[in-house]
């Protein structure tokens, strides 16, 4: 029995040591796990869309990073949205939520991460950052607009880093679209089968702890039936979020297609939305 006991122990010592490191290497390999910039194509997609027009721009991050952008412009534009796209593909296929943004009528900045599309480097959480930053500064510098005419404006992924600059910066109103509280909590639905992940990412990509900075209007729109991001984890980030705030339900199966799934429901709140950061300018 002693050596029973003996052998079994070290079979459970082994087993816990091989998911330690297993845990380790996934967070050496860390990056290709969060951001999925050559998925299902970097460059695919239509980079001329003549509804758009859009202008290439190209912007330099604080860390040298050199980083392509699309500006839209609309003559009757009282906004500017910030636009942070969501994981995977390129600014290229998201044409068409631009050109629904437009017609508000507002103007577009759209943002490639680094390491996305024309972009150069590799993405982390920090150089992303960086990266709207740099976008932001653009507005404000480049193109004189006042920051109260600035709405941060996110998909999926790129909700984390618009709550991050508008923790941060001075923006008139905050827009995610499927947005989520966490990594931690993303990693946990997504890797349940390895139990103790979610607490090497804790604190990455903290869009809750961010919200909770934020003193601008916001607005929330998910889709019941999402098939990448709960419409739950929404609800959260909506519960999370100061007042003033707006939570609107897209029904349907859509993940950053909100807009095109119910547009006329989608076009009405979003501009009662700005109606309401208008009278209060």
């Amino acid at each position: 029995m002693p050596i029973l006991r003996y052998r079994v122990s070290m079979f459970l010592l082994w087993i816990f040591v091989a998911y330690v490191l297993l845990l380790l290497i996934v967070r050496v390999f860390e990056r290709r796990m969060i951001f999925f910039p050559d998925y299902p194509g970097r460059f695919e997609g239509d980079w001329h869309p003549q509804a758009l027009a859009p202008e290439d721009v190209w912007l330099t991050s604080a860390d040298g990073t050199k980083l392509h952008c699309w500006w839209v412009s609309e003559p009757n534009a009282k906004f500017t949205f910030l636009a942070f796209h969501g994981n995977a593909s390129n600014i290229a296929n998201r044409a068409a939520t631009y050109e629904f943004l437009r017609n508000t009528p507002a103007n577009i900045l759209a943002l490639e991460y680094r390491g996305y599309g024309h972009s150069e480097g590799k993405p982390s959480e920090a150089g992303i950052n960086l990266d709207a930053e740099a976008a932001y500064q653009y507005l404000v510098n480049e193109r004189q607009l006042d920051p109260k005419s600035i709405i941060s404006f996110g998909q999926s992924l790129g909700t984390a880093v618009a709550t991050h600059l508008a923790a941060n910066r001075v923006v008139g109103g905050v827009i995610l679209e499927a947005p989520f509280p966490s990594a931690a909590r993303v990693a946990s639905r997504v890797y349940w089968f390895l139990p103790g992940l979610s607490l090497l990412i804790h604190g990455q990509l903290d869009t809750e702890s961010n919200l909770r900075k934020i003193a601008a209007p916001i607005l929330i729109v998910h889709c019941v039936h999402d098939p990448v991001i709960p419409f739950q984890f929404g609800q959260q980030v909506y519960t999370s979020a100061h007042a003033p705030k707006q939570f609107v339900q897209i029904n349907g199966s859509c993940h950053e297609e909100a807009s095109l799934t119910d547009p006329i429901q989608y076009r009405s709140a979003l501009q009662s939305f700005l109606g309401s950061l208008t009278a209060a300018r």
